[in-house]
């Protein structure tokens, strides 16, 4: 019987790099009902399982992933056939991170690599859902995290350990109760559902981690940034927060930080067969922070 699931193959591409079916259904607009039922019909057309459910997620089955790394081949494959058909092979290049990442990383190092490269196009897509690429017109993504997905091709840009901040008020509770006390009375923000690292620096700073109800999810971190010295919570950053810190608008509450944590170039199969993509994600990884 010849396999017509073409729709439910590319949402469990998608599925698959949100890493959990709440975060899927929020991105799409979807309930976290209709995305498990496409995936269940999806699985018994298939004749095996594609992920295994755990109570903080899911995670592939080998089948399921031989089948993601296959199908987004594939996927990739027809978007450069279709762009090709369209003559639409310039020497563009779009490139998608947060503004938050663009305005204090990327932007002031551009006009150099522009100089030297006058025959490329760029643009700056801003995105906060950094997963479905190519829906976004995106060649090129920079993502925020410790490099652990399996969506598409992951390269380290440049090491940023995070930690965690907050206001001053929250810098003077955490001195007066320790951070593990303290955290207690301050909301959590996150950058997405499902992320898990809030759990990782708890692992790292030797606390017990609890889930909790009261987490707030911010997902642009300019404006988790501004929430946390709004005193909304408290919040992990890195090294670009420096000016805030300097400024005392931000506190650093821990010594403790996710060393692994930085940014990283993320980008489909084929990418660095186009000598214009492959030459601005050399540039790139040549930068460092």
């Amino acid at each position: 019987m010849k396999f017509r699931q073409f729709d439910s193959l590319r949402l469990f591409c998608l599925v698959a790099g949100h890493g959990s079916f709440s975060a899927a259904a929020q991105a799409l607009n979807l309930t976290k009902g209709a995305i498990s039922q496409q995936i269940k019909g999806l699985e018994e057309t298939l004749g095996f399982a594609l992920f295994v459910r755990r109570p903080r997620g899911i995670t592939l089955t080998p089948k399921g992933q031989d089948l993601l790394v296959s199908a987004q081949n594939t996927f990739f494959r027809l978007e450069q056939d279709i762009a090709r058909l369209r003559q639409d092979q310039s020497n563009s290049i779009t490139i998608g991170l947060s503004t938050y990442l663009a305005s204090r990383w990327l932007s002031p190092r551009l006009m150099l690599f522009m100089k030297h490269h006058t025959g490329l196009r760029l643009r700056l897509q801003p995105l906060v859902d950094l997963t479905n690429l190519q829906d976004e017109g995106v060649d090129l993504a920079i993502r925020w995290g410790r490099g652990d997905w399996n969506d598409l091709i992951i390269e380290p840009l440049f090491a940023c350990p995070a930690f965690p901040t907050g206001s001053a008020a929250a810098g003077e509770l955490v001195r007066q109760k320790g951070p593990d006390a303290a955290f207690a009375e301050l909301t959590l923000l996150k950058d997405r559902e499902g992320s898990h690292a809030w759990a990782d620096w708890y692992a790292v700073a030797g606390l017990p981690y609890r889930e909790r109800a009261d987490t707030l999810t911010v997902p642009d971190p300019n404006v988790r940034v501004q929430a946390v010295i709004d005193g909304q919570g408290v919040a992990l950053n890195d090294a670009l927060v420096s000016a805030e810190l300097e400024r005392g608008q931000l506190v650093r509450l821990s010594e403790h930080q996710l060393d692994d944590y930085g940014y990283f170039l993320a980008y489909p199969p084929g990418t660095m067969d186009q000598p214009h993509l492959a030459t601005f994600a050399n540039w790139l990884m040549e930068q460092g922070l």
